[in-house]
C-alpha cells in the first residue's frame, strides 16, 4: 500500500494527483523550482522539497533530485504527471531501483515507445497500420507534404509541416533544437501529412494480471502547432464498428509491449475510415479528464490501484453523455501564438460544479494550475487550466462551456479564451467537423476576434471611465460625493482615453442635473468596481476592475481588456519607427541577420525561444539593420530593442 507519493511534476497535474491522494488518505510531497515557490501544488501538499532553480533542465528534469528529494521527505511512491520525465525509462527504472513504488508502466514499455521510429516497427509487427516512415535525407517531391517529428516527442513539440524540398533543411534544424531543449534527445524523422485527418484516441488501463481496459476513443483533433486544445469524448466521426476496431488496435498495441497502468494510442483517421498508428502516450494524457466524466471513474486512483497490484474488476464502466475539454493558455492566437507572462490578476470561473474531479450530474469540471494573483512564468508551459462540460449530449456540452468561458474573470495576461469560445458556437464545430486542419479552414482571424463587439466595448470604455470617476469622487479630500464633471452651466463632455481590443477607444460624457448625457444610454447606477445602464430600455450591469493602468470590464455583452491612456504622451515611451522589441521575455536561440544588412518586411530576423517553443520575430519595416543588440544565447525581458531598421 502507498502511504506517501512525491508527484515528479508541477501545476494543473500535480493538484489532479493530490485530490485523489487526499481522497485516498495517502500523503503527498510535492517538488518545486524557485519559479514555483509560491505555486498552489506547493501549498496543497502536505510536505515540499525545493529543487534549486528555474528551468526544467535544472530542476524537474533532474531525476537525482527528485529521487533524493522522495527519499528525504519519506516518500514510498512516484507518480510522474505528464511531460517532464513521465515517459523517461531512465527515470522509471531508479525510482525502482531507488525501492520506491513507480506509478507507471514497466521502464521496458516506456522504453519501446520512447523512440517513435521503433515504436512504429513494433506496431507494424503488431499488425497495428502504421504509415511510411521516412528518411528526411531521402525525402523526394513525391513525399510532399510531410511532417517531421521529434523520435522522443510529445506535446507538439519537435514538429514541421514541409510541402516545399527547400524548407525542409531548416524545418528538421528547428525540430531537432527543439526537441534537445524538449526531451534531450534531437533525432527527427518524417512520415506522409496526412491532409485533412483526424487525431484519435483510446484510452488504455491495464493491471498485472493481463486485463486490458479500451475506455473508448477521444477526438484531438483541433490542434495549434500540433498541439491540442480542444479535445472531446466520444468522437463525433466515430460509429460503433469503428470503435471496435479503433480499441482492438489499441489492446494489440498494448499487448505488444507489455503494458500495465494508464496510457493512450493515438491514430490518425482518414475520411474513408482508415486509421493509422502515431504513437502510444506511456503515462496519463493531458485530456484525461473527458474520458473520466464520460465513463464516471478516476483514472488517477486506478493507476494508484494498479501500481499496488490490484485487480481490475472484470466488467469496466460503459459510457454515457458527452465531455468536452479546452485547454486555457497564456496566449495570443491572432499574434502567432505568443505567449504571455506577467500577474495573472483574476481568474475565477462561474459554476463551476467540480474541480480535479467528475461532477456528481452533467456539470462544469475546472482543472487549474493558477490561481487570482498568481505569476505566470516563461519557463514552463503557458497552459493555465483546462475547463470540462459535461452534458447529456454534444451541443449541451459546447453550449455550458461556451457560457462559462464567456463569463471567466480572467484578468491580466493575454489568453486564448475567446478563441475557445467562438470555437464552441462555430458551425463547423457543432456539426463535427473538427479535423485537424480546422483552425485553417475556418480561419485564425474569424475564430480569435474578440468576444466583444464595437458597441459593447464602447459601453465598456464609458463604464470604464464613470467608474474611475466614482473612484476620484470617493477619494477626494473635499466635495466628496459630488458627480465627478458635474458643472452649473454645460461645459465641454468629460473625456477618457483607452487602449482597447481593436485601438483607441475615448469615452466622453457629461453628467449634469438630469444624469447622464450620452445619447441613447441612461445612467442607473455607478461605484469604483461597477455601473449599471439602461440601453435602449435593456438594463446592463459592468463590473469593473483596475490594476493601475489596466482596467478589465465583464459583461454580458464580453470581456474587454483596457489601458487607461495618459492625457499627454511621455517622450520616453515613444518607440521610433523600424524598431524590433521583443514581444516577451525569452532566450535568443539565433540571429538571422547582420548589421547592416538589407532586409524586408515580415522577415524573420531573431528567433525566441519561451515557454518550450521557438518564436520567429520578424522585421517591422524594411530597410536595412541599423543597430543589432542581441546575440544567440541572450536572455531579454518583454520590450527589449532587439534590432533597429532604418529606411534603406
Amino acid at each position: 500500500m502507498i502511504g506517501r507519493l512525491l508527484v515528479a511534476n508541477r501545476g494543473e497535474i500535480a493538484r489532479r494527483v493530490f485530490r485523489t491522494c487526499r481522497d485516498l488518505g495517502i500523503g503527498t510531497v510535492a517538488v518545486f523550482s524557485d519559479a514555483d515557490e509560491g505555486a498552489p501544488h506547493v501549498r496543497e501538499a502536505d510536505a515540499s522539497v525545493r529543487l534549486p532553480g528555474e528551468a526544467p533542465s535544472d530542476t524537474y528534469l533532474r531525476g537525482d533530485l527528485v529521487i533524493a528529494a522522495a527519499r528525504a521527505a519519506g516518500a514510498d511512491a512516484v507518480h510522474p504527471g505528464y511531460g517532464f520525465l513521465s515517459e523517461n525509462a531512465e527515470f522509471a527504472r531508479a525510482v525502482l531501483d531507488a525501492g520506491l513504488t513507480w506509478v507507471g508502466p514497466p521502464p521496458e514499455a516506456i522504453a519501446a515507445m520512447g523512440s517513435k521510429i521503433e515504436a512504429k516497427k513494433l506496431m507494424a509487427a503488431a499488425g497495428v497500420p502504421v504509415l511510411p516512415e521516412l528518411d528526411p535525407d531521402a525525402v523526394t517531391e513525391d513525399d510532399l507534404p510531410l511532417l517531421v517529428k521529434a523520435s522522443a516527442g510529445g506535446g507538439g513539440r519537435g514538429m514541421r509541416v514541409v510541402r516545399a524540398l527547400a524548407d525542409l533543411p531548416e524545418a528538421v534544424a528547428a525540430a531537432r533544437r527543439e526537441a534537445e531543449s524538449a526531451f534531450g534527445d534531437p533525432a527527427v524523422f518524417c512520415e506522409p501529412l496526412l491532409e485533412n485527418a483526424r487525431h484519435i484516441e483510446v484510452q488504455l488501463i491495464a493491471d498485472r494480471h493481463g486485463r486490458v481496459w479500451a475506455l473508448g476513443e477521444r477526438e484531438c483533433s483541433i490542434q495549434r502547432r500540433h498541439q491540442k486544445i480542444v479535445e472531446e469524448a466520444p468522437s463525433p466521426a466515430v460509429d460503433p464498428g469503428l470503435r471496435e476496431e479503433l480499441c482492438e488496435a489499441a489492446i494489440s498495441a498494448a499487448g505488444a509491449i507489455g503494458y500495465v497502468g494508464a496510457g493512450t494510442v493515438e491514430f490518425m483517421l482518414n475520411g474513408d475510415g482508415r486509421f493509422f498508428f502515431l504513437e502510444v502516450n506511456t503515462r496519463l494524457q493531458v485530456e484525461h479528464p473527458v474520458t473520466e466524466c464520460v465513463y464516471g471513474l478516476d483514472l488517477v486512483r486506478l493507476q494508484l490501484e494498479v501500481a499496488e497490484g490490484e485487480a481490475l474488476p472484470e466488467e469496466q464502466p460503459r459510457p454515457g453523455g458527452h465531455a468536452i475539454e479546452v485547454r486555457l493558455y497564456a496566449e495570443d492566437p491572432s499574434a502567432d501564438w505568443r505567449p504571455g507572462s506577467g500577474v495573472l490578476y483574476s481568474f475565477e470561473v462561474p459554476g463551476v460544479d467540480a474541480e480535479f474531479a467528475v461532477p456528481a450530474g452533467y456539470g462544469l469540471r475546472l482543472d487549474s494550475g493558477v490561481e487570482s494573483g498568481g505569476e505566470v512564468g516563461i519557463h514552463y508551459d503557458p497552459m493555465l487550466a483546462k475547463l470540462i462540460a459535461f452534458g447529456p449530449s454534444r451541443a449541451a456540452a459546447a453550449r455550458r462551456l461556451r457560457a462559462a468561458l464567456v463569463g471567466a474573470r480572467v484578468h491580466g495576461v493575454t489568453t486564448n479564451r475567446e478563441l475557445l469560445a467562438r470555437i464552441m458556437a462555430e458551425p463547423a464545430f457543432l456539426a463535427g467537423e473538427t479535423r485537424t486542419g480546422y483552425l485553417d479552414e475556418v480561419g485564425l482571424d474569424v475564430l480569435s476576434a474578440p468576444l466583444a463587439d464595437e458597441e459593447a466595448v464602447r459601453l465598456s470604455a464609458l463604464a470604464a471611465a464613470l467608474a474611475d470617476a466614482a473612484a476620484n469622487r470617493d477619494a477626494a479630500p473635499v466635495q466628496g460625493g459630488f458627480p465627478s464633471g458635474w458643472r452649473n452651466v454645460p461645459s465641454q463632455p468629460q473625456r477618457k482615453s483607452y487602449e482597447g481590443p481593436g485601438g483607441t477607444v475615448e469615452a466622453a460624457y457629461r453628467l449634469t442635473r438630469g444624469g447622464l448625457d450620452v445619447q441613447g444610454v441612461e445612467l442607473l447606477a455607478h461605484s469604483p468596481d461597477g455601473v449599471t445602464f439602461d440601453v435602449g430600455g435593456v438594463v446592463r450591469a459592468f463590473t469593473v476592475t483596475v490594476h493601475g493602468d489596466r482596467v478589465f470590464v465583464d459583461s454580458a455583452l464580453g470581456p474587454v481588456a483596457l489601458r487607461a491612456l495618459p492625457r499627454f504622451a511621455d517622450p520616453s515611451d515613444l518607440v521610433a519607427p523600424g524598431t524590433l522589441l521583443a514581444p516577451m521575455p525569452g532566450t535568443v536561440v539565433r540571429v538571422e541577420a547582420e548589421p547592416g544588412a538589407a532586409v524586408t518586411e515580415g522577415q524573420t530576423l531573431v528567433v525566441l525561444e519561451a515557454m518550450k517553443m521557438e518564436h520567429r520575430i520578424a522585421a517591422p519595416a524594411g530597410g536595412a539593420v541599423a543597430e543589432l543588440n542581441v546575440a544567440a544565447g541572450d536572455q531579454v525581458e518583454a520590450g527589449a530593442v532587439l534590432a533597429v531598421i532604418a529606411d534603406a
